[in-house]
Order: structure tokens, then sequence, then C-alpha cells
């Protein structure tokens, strides 16, 4: 028992040393990524179970002998890891004060999930005072990659509310509207906005541009229907994350560009503003300094795109929001983790700068320390402050970016 002890405590500490050191290069970057988001995210929830191991460890004799000492040395270290992961947590909440400063008092309701049981049990449950109006279809085809869910409180019923639109990450091949964004989405319900989950068409059975096109036409959709929902068709935001903040930002900077609306060439496409979420912004796969791995690239050519990228390199470059900036874009909030291994944070710097020398808008960049992929998905601490910010951003005047 004291070996398996040791073992045990071995690996959680390893848990947590990932947390800190994230493996970079491929082919363990993706479960570095999952080891460290779960990890960096919810660093007190391990702390609790880990407890449990550990007196369970010891109730049946495993620290009656060197091996469990060892082990329970190693624990206590993995312990003071994880306290550093949670003062980590709340340096992003100084952090995204000072990019997008407070306007004033919270709203004061109290049906979130940031209290109470929901922190212990940190999933994006929705709020009694929110409602969900599900699979409404925003293209005459009627399918459920077509199609969207309006999100808004049911105890104030809005009118004329300001918009937001969210789609959805899972590297253009997986996901669904119904899986991320909801802490943001909820919340924002809750402070008055009409909010928008759309799915899209996913490879390998779609083949790029469809899934920007399907966007766009959400957007179209959003600017003519929601309105019939309390929702202001004059200010529409757009976020996502991953490559849900891949199309939103491309979204954002191509409205109007009729390769990517056939058929709807005259509909109005703009946006408001852009919250792009650890975003993939560089279609090529960073192949002037192979800033990627090749997993990316190669899964672009073989699924997305299916082509090569030499052979094609027009359609990754206008693909690439990095290299889509422009004078006119509408006000940014660029968020990423600076432990990303999936999307290397070097990426949002660049894009951030591109866009910081030729925007005539605003351009907000924070990046969370010790952050991984996919922070916003679950209801923790950290994303509690990433919201609210958001909600500071959109809702403008005075010290925030934007007037609704």
């Amino acid at each position: 028992m004291p070996w398996v002890f040791l073992a045990a405590s071995l690996v959680g500490l390893a848990f947590v040393v990932n947390a800190y050191f994230p493996v970079r290069f491929e082919p363990l970057a993706v479960p570095s990524f999952f080891a460290g988001w779960l990890t960096g995210d919810l660093p007190l929830h391990h702390i609790a179970w880990q407890a449990a191991a550990t007196a369970a460890f010891v109730a049946a004799g495993a620290a009656a002998s060197w091996p469990g000492y060892l082990a329970l040395a190693l624990v206590a270290t993995g312990w003071a890891g994880l306290i550093g992961l949670h003062v980590a947590t709340r340096r992003s909440a100084s952090l995204l004060e000072q990019s997008v400063p407070a306007l004033g008092p919270p709203s004061g309701h109290q049906d979130t999930m940031w209290h109470g049981w929901r922190l212990v049990l940190p999933v994006p449950v929705r709020p009694r005072a929110v409602e969900v109006v599900k699979n409404v279809p925003y293209t005459e085809a009627s399918r459920h990659s077509q199609s969207l869910d309006v999100i808004r409180s049911k105890v104030a019923p809005p009118s004329g509310a300001p918009v937001l639109l969210y789609i959805h990450g899972g590297a253009w091949v997986i996901g669904d509207k119904r899986e991320q964004g909801l802490p943001m989405l909820y919340e924002l319900a809750l402070e008055g906005f009409v909010c928008v989950s759309a799915n899209y068409r996913l490879s390998p059975r779609a083949t790029w541009p469809d899934h920007i096109v399907d966007v766009k036409q959400a957007i179209a959709w959003v600017r003519s229907h929601i309105a019939e929902y309390g929702g202001d068709p004059g200010f529409v935001a757009i976020s996502g994350g991953s490559a849900g903040g891949h199309l939103a930002a491309l979204a954002a900077l191509s409205a109007g560009d009729s390769s990517y609306q056939p058929g709807f060439e005259d509909a109005d496409t703009s946006v408001q503003a852009c919250i792009p979420l650890y975003g993939v912004y560089d279609m090529t796969g960073g192949s002037d300094s192979r800033r990627y791995g090749d997993g990316l690239l190669s899964l672009l050519e073989k699924r997305v795109f299916k082509c090569r990228l030499t052979d094609e390199m027009d359609r990754f470059e206008a693909a690439s929001p990095v290299m889509r900036v422009h004078s006119g874009a509408p006000p940014f909030f660029v968020l990423h983790g600076a432990n990303d291994t999936l999307v290397p944070v070097g990426e949002a710097r660049r894009f951030v700068a591109g866009l910081r020398e030729v925007s005539n808008s605003a351009v907000v960049y924070c990046e969370l320390p010790l952050a991984q992929h996919a922070f916003d998905i679950l209801a923790s601490l950290r994303t509690g402050d990433v919201v609210a910010a958001i909600c500071r951003f959109l809702k403008g005047p005075g010290d925030g970016a934007l007037e609704t």
C-alpha cells in the first residue's frame, strides 16, 4: 500500500507540474492540454479530492513506512503548487480589471453560477431566470448543423437589447452550440443581452469556406429576425473559442466579402464588436516560421480545406484573420491563455499587434497567466472574471470600450 500511495502522489504532482510547464510539442501537446486545463482551472477541487484520497491511504496504513512518508511530502508539494495555480486564477481578475476597467456596481442579481454549490460543481447550469429557444433554423435547409439557440431572460423579457452571437470551437470538425460558451451566454442574458449560439457545418463533410458561410448566414439571420426575440439588430457582437474564435474574428474582419456570402451577397453581415477567445488567427499554420506544429496544417489540408497549402496558398491566407486586419475593423477584445498548448499565445500577440497598427477602433488584449486552452468552458472562478470583463467591454460607455 505505501508504494501505491507513492505512485499516486507522483501522478498527482505530475499533473501540477504540467499545469505550470505544459508540453508544447506534438503529439503530447493535446494530452498535456487536457491534464493542464482541468488542473489549472480547478486547483481547489484537486486539493479536495487529493485530500480525500490521502486520508483513505493513511487510514489503510499507507503512511507507515518511508514510501508513505515520501508520498506525504509529494502531496504537500503538489498542494503548494495548486495553491499557486489558484493565486494565478485570482491574478486574472486584476489583469482583466486593468484591461477593461469597471463601469460601476454590478447588477445585483443573485441567480448566477458563481456562488454556493455551483462553485463546488462548476458546470454551467442554466439559471432559473434564463430561457433558451432551441434549434431555430437560420437557413432554409433546416439542418441541426445550421440552427441556433436564442438565450434570454425570462423574468425581464428584453426589448431592443444588445445581441451577442457565439460560435463554438472544435477544430472545425467537432462541437455543438449546446456545449461551449454557456457561462458567458447565461450571464449576459441575466445582464439584459439577447444571446445566440449557432451551429455550423463541420468537416470532413463540409469543405472550407462552408464554415464561415454558415456563420455569415447566422449573422444575416440575427439582423433580420432578432427583434422578434427582443434583440437590437443594430448592435450585434460576435464571440467564439478556438476554431470559433477564428470564425468570429474572420467574420468581423470580412463584412461584405461576397466570396463568403454566396446567394446573400447584399446581406448585412457586419458586427459592432468581436471577442475571440484563444482563437486561431493564421490558417497557414505559421508556415513561414513553423509557429504551430505539423498537426494543425495537416488537419486543415486533409479535412477542412481538402487541398495542400502550397497549391492554394491564397485560400488559406484569405481565411486567416491576421492577414485581414484593416482600419475599419470593429472593436476587438482578444483573450488568450499564457500556457495554451494547442494555439500558441504568440499568435494572439501577433494578431493584436497587427490590429493595433491599423484599426481605428479599440483593441483590448488580456493574456491570462497559466491559463490553458478552453479556459471559459467551466463555470470556474476565472471564467467568472472573464465573463465580467466581457460584460463590461460590451456594456460601456465611459471607461468601457463600447457604447451600446
